[in-house]
Parts: structure tokens; C-alpha cells; sequence
């Protein structure tokens, strides 16, 4: 075996690129990832304040009558003393109406409105949510979907009580209801790894998007930015895109506790997912400041780093074997920090995600999303866009 300073530039260069791509992926791990962790552990989880402001909590649904009869009672039986429930069904041709008045006699701050199938606009999601709001009586407006479901009865009182008179915002974590097979273990780890993106730059101070699913702002804060007009020619863009338009470190609170988060139900299919991923891919390019590049950044060194720890590999056995040592160990130690801060975060967030795969899962979900650019760019832009006009 040679010695290792007789190694030769390749080798050389190799084993520096892992070292270095070592060191980058750690501190994202270490610090980013691991920040909501760190605050929860030094007391974030402590409410802010014990505000109990009149909330109205606004529902997004379509054809979705068989979720709104397994979940809406959760938000309807709420332990929080003044608060109303509106649902907007957006052209359902399903029983959700049916159901929705059932509720309704049975509910009294339960109200719903029906958008016809037949309206036309360019974002029949951005219409369905601006008439809640405007619908809603209440300041505090608190927004999820058909398919997600507080565990516990007290979600709104945890996700209200990080109001003050400075707050404008609160962003929540919907974690994914991991279901057998590969694809629901992708999309858990996927909304880990998301729901850790914008939790830790929000803790930042540097707040860049949301999850419509377990988000909260002000109905003053909507009216005064216009709503969506800046992003009506987008389907998608209610949630992430508003937050990223009017967050900002001083009117923005991050709730992550036990009693703030939300349950997703499993998605039936892979086109569905597929859809979704598009869809925000087709706003994430609108958005402002570099927190998400930063991200995307640290999924390339991430790939970057696999890759030259391979080569290193390869290098060493063929002739000096502390290369491949040396790659090996840094893969090691790197993959127990991964796994640990990963399990950890996943067990704060209710987020039930496979660590037995996470090499695996830590390949496919960045190639993934390289897909979905790829697709952007060459056949899906136009099917998640609109062309002012043409309606």
C-alpha cells in the first residue's frame, strides 16, 4: 500500500472533494436541519403567549365527501372556546354537499359555500379560499384541507396561541400519514425534508413558504396584500406564495408542538404526488430571497458528495486502500449524523419516516425533483400556468 502522500492528483483530488463535501453536508445537517430540534429542546415548545383570539378556521375541498365525513368532526370538536369552521367546495360532484349540511344541523358554527363547476376563473383555488376569507368573521384565520385531520382538540389553541400584536403569521407542520410501499416512504421523507426547510428559516428569521395545509394568517394581512392578485396566473401559490410575499423575521411565528400539527391522509396514487410536486414547482421559481436555493444547494452537494466518495472508493482499492478508508468512514459518520437528526426531527414532527432506507431516499428524492424540473421545462409548463385571457 503507498504511502498516503504519494497519492496522485486524482486520487488526491478525490479524496479532497469528499472531505470537503464531508464538512458542507454536516454543518447543513448540524445547524439547518437540526434547528427545530434544538429550539424545541431549549423551550420553543412553551406557548408564547396564552392568546385565544376568535378564530376561523377555513377548509379547501373537492370531490373529497368520504375525507370530509372521516375528519371534519376533529376540526369541528375543537377545546377552544370561540371559533367557527367554513368549508368551500369547489364543484364537487361527489355527496360532499350532502354531507356538509348534515354537519351542519348537527354543527352550529359549521358553514359552507358551493363554487358551481361551471365558474370560471383563473385559479378556482385562489376564488374558493378568497370567498372563505371574506366569509370568515374572525381576524385569525386558520387554513387546512379535506384530507388532513388534527390528532388531538387542541390544534387551534396551540396554533392561536403564538399571537401577539406584532404576529401576522404562524406557519404549522401537516405531517404525511406513511402508508406500506416504496412510494409512501419517499413522501414522508419528502415532507420531512420540506417541512424542515421552512421551519428552520422561519426559526431564522428568513421565513420563505408555508404548507397550506396547517397555516394561519390574519384576514387583515390578506386584504391589505390584495390577496392573490400578484399570483393569479399560477393554480397553485395560496399557501407557500403568500407567505413568501408577506413573511418577514419579525411578524412571523413557527408552532411545531405536539398538540400544533396535522395528519395527511396517504395518497391513493403516484400520478397524484406527481401533480402536487409540479404544481409547486411551478411557483417555487416565483419566489423571493435565496433561503430555497440554499436548499437546493445542499441537495447537490449532498448527490456531489456520494458521488465522490464512489470515486474515492473505487481509487483505493485499485491501489491505495486509505483512500477508500478514508470515504468510507466520512460516508459513516455522516449517514449516523443524517439518521440521528433525521429520526429525532421525524419524532418531533409526528413524521413517520423510514430510517432503514434513508441512503436510498436521500438519492432518489433530489433525482426526483430534477425530474420534475425537467418535466417543467419540457412538457408541464403550461398545465400548471394560465394565460391571462384565456380562461
Amino acid at each position: 500500500m503507498e504511502p498516503f502522500f504519494a497519492l496522485t492528483f486524482l486520487e488526491l483530488t478525490s479524496t479532497g472533494c469528499t472531505l470537503v463535501l464531508w464538512v458542507v453536508q454536516l454543518l447543513y445537517y448540524l445547524v439547518s436541519y437540526n434547528r427545530p430540534y434544538k429550539k424545541m429542546q431549549a423551550g420553543k415548545d412553551s406557548a408564547p403567549g396564552a392568546a385565544t383570539p376568535p378564530v376561523s378556521v377555513i377548509v379547501y375541498t373537492k370531490n373529497e365527501s368520504y375525507n370530509l365525513k372521516k375528519y371534519l368532526p376533529s376540526l369541528l370538536q375543537q377545546a377552544y372556546p370561540q371559533y367557527e369552521v367554513i368549508v368551500i367546495n369547489d364543484g364537487s360532484t361527489d355527496e360532499s354537499d350532502d354531507v356538509l349540511k348534515l354537519f351542519e344541523n348537527e354543527y352550529k358554527h359549521l358553514y359552507h359555500t358551493f363554487i358551481p363547476q361551471e365558474s370560471k376563473y383563473l385559479s378556482r383555488r385562489k376564488l374558493s379560499l378568497t370567498l372563505g376569507i371574506k366569509a370568515a368573521k374572525n381576524d385569525v384565520l386558520l387554513f387546512t384541507e379535506a384530507d388532513c385531520y388534527p390528532p388531538g382538540k387542541d390544534w387551534i389553541r396551540t396554533m392561536a396561541r403564538n399571537y401577539t400584536d406584532r404576529t401576522d403569521l404562524v406557519l404549522g407542520f401537516c405531517a404525511y400519514a406513511e402508508d406500506k410501499g416504496f412510494l409512501h416512504k419517499l413522501i414522508s421523507y419528502d415532507n420531512l425534508m420540506n417541512g424542515l426547510e421552512y421551519l428552520s428559516s422561519a426559526l431564522k428569521n428568513n421565513p420563505f413558504g408555508g404548507n397550506g395545509k396547517n397555516l394561519s394568517y390574519r384576514r387583515r394581512l390578506f386584504f391589505e396584500h390584495k390577496g392573490f392578485s400578484k399570483s393569479l396566473s399560477l393554480h397553485a401559490g395560496d399557501d407557500d406564495l403568500f407567505v413568501n410575499e408577506t413573511a418577514g423575521g419579525l411578524n412571523t411565528q413557527v408552532e411545531y408542538s405536539a398538540g400544533g400539527i396535522t395528519q395527511m391522509a396517504p395518497v391513493e396514487r403516484f400520478a397524484t404526488w406527481k401533480n402536487i410536486k409540479i404544481s409547486r414547482a411551478a411557483t417555487q421559481r416565483h419566489y423571493k430571497g435565496r433561503q430555497l436555493l440554499f436548499y437546493r444547494m445542499g441537495k447537490v452537494t449532498s448527490l456531489l458528495f456520494l458521488l465522490s466518495a464512489l470515486v474515492s472508493v473505487v481509487l483505493g482499492v485499485a491501489g491505495n486502500l486509505l483512500i477508500a478508508g478514508v470515504a468510507l468512514l466520512c460516508y459513516g459518520l455522516l449517514f449516523v449524523t443524517k439518521a440521528m437528526v433525521l429520526k429525532k426531527s421525524a419524532g418531533m414532527l409526528q413524521q413517520k419516516t423510514s430510517m432503514k432506507l434513508l441512503p436510498l431516499l436521500e438519492v432518489v428524492q433530489p433525482l426526483f425533483e430534477l425530474y420534475i424540473y425537467i418535466y417543467r421545462v419540457f412538457r408541464g409548463r403550461k398545465d400548471y400556468t394560465f394565460t391571462i385571457g384565456n380562461k
